[in-house]
C-alpha cells in the first residue's frame, strides 16, 4: 500500500517563472499563473501548504480580452463610506491600471484565505518588458492559446 506524501513548509523548493503577457488572453493567462502560484503543477502538491512558485508577468499592458468585455465587463470596489461604490470598465482598467487589472484576474482564482495571501505575494506584474528579478534566473513559462 502506498502512502500519500504531504509536504512540510520547510521541504518546499521554489522555482521562478516569467510569463510574457503580450497577445495573451487575460483568462488563460490568469488560470495558468494561478495554477503555478498554488503549486498544482507539481506532483508534490499539498493543499494546506504554500508549495507554489514565483511568477513574473511582463507586458501586462498588452494583454487582451475577447468579445465585448472591453465595454461590458465592470470592476467594482467600495471605499467603505456610505455611497462609496466605485466602478470601472475593462477599458479604463487596461489603460490606467494594467498591473491591478492583471493582478485582480489572478487573485480571483486564488484562495481567499491566509494561505492565499501568501500566494499573492509570489506574483510580480510589470507593464514593460523589463523586470528587476534577473538574479533569480526565471524560466519562461508557456501559456496555451
Amino acid at each position: 500500500m502506498r502512502q500519500t506524501t504531504m509536504l512540510k513548509p520547510a521541504e518546499v523548493t521554489r522555482q521562478w517563472y516569467v510569463v510574457d503577457g503580450e497577445g495573451q488572453t487575460l483568462g488563460r493567462l490568469a488560470t495558468t499563473v494561478a495554477t503555478v502560484l498554488r503549486g498544482k503543477h507539481k506532483p508534490s502538491y499539498t493543499p494546506n501548504v504554500d508549495c507554489g512558485d514565483y511568477v513574473i508577468i511582463v507586458n501586462a499592458d498588452k494583454v487582451k480580452v475577447t468579445g465585448d468585455q472591453v465595454n461590458k465587463k465592470i470592476y467594482y470596489h467600495h471605499t467603505m463610506y456610505p455611497g462609496g461604490l466605485k466602478s470601472r470598465t475593462t477599458r479604463e482598467m487596461r489603460e490606467k491600471y494594467p498591473v491591478k487589472w492583471v493582478e485582480a484576474a489572478v487573485y480571483g482564482m486564488l484562495p481567499h484565505t491566509k494561505l492565499g495571501d501568501k500566494m499573492r505575494n509570489h506574483l510580480f506584474v510589470y507593464t514593460g518588458s523589463e523586470h528587476p528579478h534577473a538574479a533569480q534566473q526565471p524560466v519562461e513559462l508557456k501559456v496555451k492559446g
